[in-house]
């Protein structure tokens, strides 16, 4: 089953809805449609799955009620330069289920996605349970995205004349991957996309996270890969992102409110590998099988 549904900015985003209508609901506003042919090699390079969100979705299906539509890739085609706030995220999300007659969920997401996971469970009554991935929930890095969102939007402007791929450099990513220099990255995207991403983290400037915990009283899993540490070059504000430092930092805070927390072993479990189907599945199933079906 997939619909169209109007968001608050009046676009429509296509949304599905997976498995037995009598199980518990799961909102993946991660997924990502398939892609096939050399785009699917290059993001295989890359390490990433070309069928990320059917992967996802097949897998957690069996199970759950699976609410699916891809957040970030609708932003991107209708970006919003001006309006990108923790209240509109929450406002489509919770559109979204009413329109799918969805009470109740649980949801899932990663990076900036599972921050507005985080704000929509201090905004709403709505969820079930919380899994927030590539993003802690506890001395998040809002200022260091913030300056990040800023330089990227800067670049953006300097760049809108010109065309060609969202990563432009003298090395070619198709190449080599491990040899990639990401310090001389420049940015081609479209500088209405990039700015919803500072309006969105200028407005979390005063957000507060140590202070919400206590009110969160649903089932909360955050988990990281153990290399989740991006290190941004001096066109980025040479500020270091690290999610997995702060997950070790306040494991045990964490713990004492709440919170499970998971940091996924491997030397190659950075940011990108820890979003993977084949390493999310293994974590996130069992822990929602445990907190929505026992």
């Amino acid at each position: 089953m997939k619909i169209h549904i109007s968001l608050s900015d009046g676009t429509a985003i296509a949304v599905g809805l997976a498995g037995n209508p009598a199980h518990p609901v799961v909102m993946l506003p991660v997924f990502k449609q398939s892609v096939c042919g050399i785009d699917a090699d290059n993001l295989r390079m890359w390490g990433v799955d070309p069928e990320l969100g059917k992967h996802l979705v097949e897998g957690l299906s069996d199970r759950f009620r699976i609410l699916y539509f891809d957040y970030e890739g609708h932003l991107m085609g209708n970006p919003r330069p001006e309006l990108l706030t923790p209240d509109s995220i929450c406002q489509d999300f919770l559109q979204i289920a009413d329109e799918m007659n969805v009470p109740a969920f649980s949801y899932y997401g990663y990076s900036w996605l599972a921050l507005a996971g985080l704000q929509l469970a201090v905004r709403s009554n709505r969820l079930e349970s919380l899994i927030m991935g590539g993003f802690p929930p506890l001395e998040g890095p809002y200022k260091e995205m913030l300056i990040v969102t800023s330089r990227t939007h800067e670049q953006a402007l300097q760049q809108q004349n010109r065309s060609g791929d969202v990563f432009q450099s003298s090395n070619s990513p198709e190449s080599s991957p491990e040899g990639f220099d990401w310090s001389s990255v420049q940015i081609a995207l479209d500088p209405k996309q990039t700015k919803q991403f500072f309006t969105l983290y200028n407005h979390l400037r005063e957000f507060d996270d140590k202070s919400i915990h206590e009110q969160l009283k649903l089932p909360r899993l955050a988990f990281a890969g153990e290399r989740d540490t991006i290190v941004y070059g001096e066109n980025f504000g040479g500020v270091t992102v690290d999610i997995a430092g702060a997950l070790r930092r306040h494991e045990a805070a964490l713990t004492e409110q709440g919170w499970d927390i998971a940091l996924l072993q491997g030397e190659d479990m950075d940011h990108t590998k820890a979003m993977q189907p084949a390493t999310v599945l293994p974590l996130i199933k069992p822990w929602l099988t445990k907190h929505l079906l026992a």
